[in-house]
């Protein structure tokens, strides 16, 4: 038998469902026309909400924010924000509403906030009560939309698993998107760009002890690892991962000079993750080994 069709996940859905706690889950859908005569009290929820205009033109106010939205604009409010529509085209409009939350997929409880890439910008403070993203008629994640409210309206066995991709991969999408019109928001604008290297340089401080990676400090400011690196060197003269290596063995020398811990506890405590990474790295910064540093400045103590 032939178990090539098996492997279900792609191999992108796989890596991302193994390292999110939490996943999107959609509470429901709406497909919507209203005229200007339509009139929405102020309302809110406890789930996310994105609407996607087909076709037409709209005022969403939330949290005294106004938003104006035309076609193929998508809008994502965030949970417990009020807000209302005006419809403002005289033809009317036409949108799609999906609300959804986060459930834990460990124990099943919902959380509003989740989806580490996604949801570290969209819960930040400087986004607001709601983000915008404009997209083309055929973007994947249109597409992809409207695959979503048709396959919710199929009874078939299996389609609540495909359902379940199709917005796994929802999310992956639209987490790029945000990530790509964030870079492209900030590019060329240098107090911007300064601001949020010296967010990194201030969490790779604050965490060096820890097994940190260049895609987790490049994730902490919501930027691509490649656009975060390039930007990195630039302001600071050194790789975000030099600049790492560099804080965990200045620190290792203040503790081999400081105190009588062993080399392995003073490895791991700065976070290296065994003895002979430590020795390597130390070796190359400072041109000699921690045991040779900590004999020199014994010497020069005496």
């Amino acid at each position: 038998m032939d178990n090539s069709n098996n492997n279900i996940l792609p191999k992108a859905w796989e890596s991302f469902l193994s390292s999110s706690t939490f996943i999107p889950v959609i509470v429901k859908t709406i497909e919507r026309f209203h005229d200007t005569s339509w009139h929405m009290e102020p309302n809110k929820h406890e789930c996310f909400e994105m609407v996607y205009i087909k076709r037409g033109k709209a005022v969403f106010e939330i949290a005294g924010y106004p938003a104006e939205i035309g076609p193929n604009d998508i809008i994502i409010i965030k949970p417990n924000q009020p807000h209302k529509f005006i419809v403002k085209s005289e033809s009317g409009c036409e949108f799609i509403v999906l609300s959804f939350k986060f459930v834990n997929r460990f124990d099943g409880q919902y959380s509003d906030v989740s989806l580490e890439n996604f949801l570290d910008f969209v819960s930040g403070k400087e986004t607001g009560p709601f983000i915008t993203l404009k997209v083309s008629q055929k973007n994947d994640i249109i597409v992809l939309l409207n695959r979503i409210l048709k396959e919710r309206e199929n009874p078939d066995i299996g389609s609540e698993f495909l359902n379940y991709l199709l917005v796994m991969e929802l999310f992956v999408l639209i987490s790029r998107a945000l990530k790509m019109e964030w870079e492209n928001s900030i590019k060329n604008k240098s107090p911007k760009i300064k601001e949020l290297i010296q967010a990194s340089v201030n969490y790779i401080n604050n965490n060096y002890e820890r097994d940190i990676s260049l895609k987790d400090i490049a994730r902490y400011v919501f930027l691509s690892t490649s656009y975060f690196t390039r930007a990195f060197k630039e302001e600071m003269g050194i790789s975000p991962i030099n600049y790492l290596l560099k804080i965990r063995v200045e620190r290792a020398k203040e503790l081999l000079k400081d105190t009588d811990n062993r080399i392995s506890d003073i490895a791991l405590s700065v976070g290296f993750s065994n003895q002979q990474r430590f020795n390597d790295i130390f070796k190359k910064y400072v041109k000699l080994t921690p045991l040779q540093y900590r004999k020199n400045v014994q010497v020069k103590k005496h």
